[in-house]
This record gives C-alpha cells, structure tokens and sequence, in this order.
C-alpha cells in the first residue's frame, strides 16, 4: 500500500491502520500469549515503517522494536464502569510544551492486582473527537516506565480492548507509552494523580533495559 506523502493524510492514515490493529487484537481469540505476540509483531512494524510513527526518522532504519514486559495473564483484567456523572472537568498537565489537556472523569472502574484493590478513573477526552481515555501510573514508572505513566485506553485513536456492556476489558499486557517516550517533539497528557498506583504493574510496554537508571 502507498502511503501518501501529504503529512495530513500520513496521520490519517496512521490513526486508520492503529484502530484496525487493535480490531484484529479484539477480535483474535488465541490464547493471550500468542496474541500479545501478533499484536506486539504488527506494531513494531507500523512504528518502525510508518511516516507518522513517532519514532524519529533517523532512528527507523535500526529500529529493532519495543520493549515489552512478559504478558501475564493475571494481568487480563474486566472491570464494571462505574459512572460518575456529576464530577467537574479538570486539566492534566502535558509532558512539553502547551496548554493543559481538559477532560472529565466519567466514571471508575476497581480491580485488584497481587491481592492489592485498586481503582482507576475513566476520563473522556474534551479534545481530538471525544473518547474514553484512561492514563496510569504504577509502582514500574520512573524506572522501568516512564515517569509520566502509560495509558490503557485511548478510544479516540481506536486504541481500547473493547468492552461487554458495562464491563470494561483492562488488559495491561497492552498498556503502551505515550509518543513523547519516543521523541520529545511531541507533548502528550501525562496521568494526573488519581490514576497513579501504588501496586507495580509488570506488563505491557516498557523501557529498554539500556535507558532505565
């Protein structure tokens, strides 16, 4: 497929070929390891080919691939959407420069990790097109994580493991960077502090062993 060379219709397309990447994701009914590895396979892919990767473009030639914890399956998680209607917006901060991102918590979603309860906020995104957009942090970032956390869902890119009415799949082994881990260029909402974890998260996208202190 020729990928246009207009930078819009590159990001068009990079938006297109993320949300049919985790369609096939939710529609992949291999055991959990098998399609952590095709999933995982097909992204490093588009990261390293793609002209709207954020993987810098002098970087894509060598580029080997993520760095990803070893999936584990306690770590596949459901979760009931708890709403929270009446909660105000608020503005979370962003990893460069602009101004803060607004969004809204709708509702929690609690689950329990190593025996240890805890309770994430579900933020719908006032920017882009709307969509349900849950950042963390956990006990891994600022070591082998990035500082800033990671997200678990971003539904406004297609980036979500889907949902059976009112339960919410939250699989961790597809918790994922956000771009600015990449290149600085970019400046991405960081997970404000009722999102961070006491609980260490291993699974999902990590840093390489060569950039943790």
């Amino acid at each position: 497929m020729t990928i246009s060379s207009s930078s819009h219709l590159a990001l068009a397309d990079w938006r297109r070929q993320v949300a049919q990447l985790y369609a096939g994701l939710r529609a992949d009914t291999r055991p959990g390891p098998m399609r952590a590895v095709a999933f995982r396979s097909a992204r490093d892919r588009l990261f390293g080919s793609h002209p709207s990767s954020a993987v810098p473009i002098d970087d894509r030639r060598d580029f080997l691939g993520l760095a990803y914890f070893r999936h584990d399956p306690a770590l596949n998680l459901r979760a009931t959407f708890e709403p929270d209607p009446d909660a105000p917006p608020l503005d979370v901060p962003r990893s460069g420069e602009g101004p803060q991102i607004p969004i809204v918590r709708i509702g929690w979603v609690s689950f329990t990790v190593a025996g240890q309860p805890c309770r994430l906020s579900v933020f719908w995104l006032n920017e882009y097109s709307g969509g349900i957009f849950i950042p963390f942090r956990d006990a891994t970032s600022g070591h082998a994580t990035y500082g800033g956390g990671r997200y678990l869902w971003d539904s406004a890119k297609g980036a979500d493991l889907g949902s059976d009415g009112d339960e919410l799949v939250l699989d961790f082994n597809y918790a994922y960077h956000p771009s600015c881990v990449l290149d600085p260029i970019w400046s991405c909402p960081l997970a404000p502090r009722e999102n961070w974890l006491t609980v260490a998260i291993e699974a999902g996208e990590r840093l390489p062993a060569s950039a943790t202190p």
